[in-house]
């Protein structure tokens, strides 16, 4: 696949991003689907993985300072131990217009990493459950495989537990 042709599927800015981190091999196994995957749920059906394999990256504010929360596609963040775990007095999810505004990208399709503005990332260890792992690739219709390590290394991830426990 030529670079021109795989740029179809690939977010500008993402691409760019990929280029950057010397991860260019990447871009040609983006895949895209014909219906947006913005929910976990919707990723891990069209790829055909489960839903843990799905990495989510959601926006919070933490004292109103953006934070990047990655989440396997199963659990929830757990709000109280983010703003524990940052020292925070109050943590809540990023408005629609905080996320792109920060990372460049619309909720459903933001990336791991290759956002706008730095922002500190949290990564919960369930990531690290699995060889592989999805992730969207700047668009609502795209996702790419990455291992966890190395994905949570280039998205300057934190190892923090922060998903919803069950009793």
């Amino acid at each position: 696949m030529s670079a021109s042709n795989g740029s179809i599927h690939v977010h500008p800015r993402f691409a760019e991003a990929l280029e950057g981190l010397g991860l260019g091999d990447v871009i040609p196994q983006v895949r895209r689907f014909p219906d947006a995957t913005r929910t976990a749920a919707e990723a891990a059906a069209a790829i055909g993985c489960e839903l843990s394999q799905i990495c989510k990256s959601l926006i919070f504010a933490a004292d109103g300072e953006p934070v990047l929360v990655l989440m396997d596609g199963a659990s929830r963040v757990d709000v109280e131990r983010v703003r524990q775990e940052l020292g925070a007095q109050k943590v809540t999810r990023a408005k629609a217009d905080v996320v792109r505004e920060t990372t460049g990208y619309a909720i459903g399709g933001v990336p791991p990493f290759g956002h706008r503005t730095a922002t500190r990332v949290l990564a919960d260890r369930s990531l690290l459950d699995h060889d592989l792992v999805w992730a969207a690739a700047g668009t609502p219709y795209t996702v790419f495989p990455m291992e966890p390590k190395t994905l949570i290394a280039h998205a300057g991830g934190t190892l923090v537990d922060v998903r919803e426990r069950h009793s």
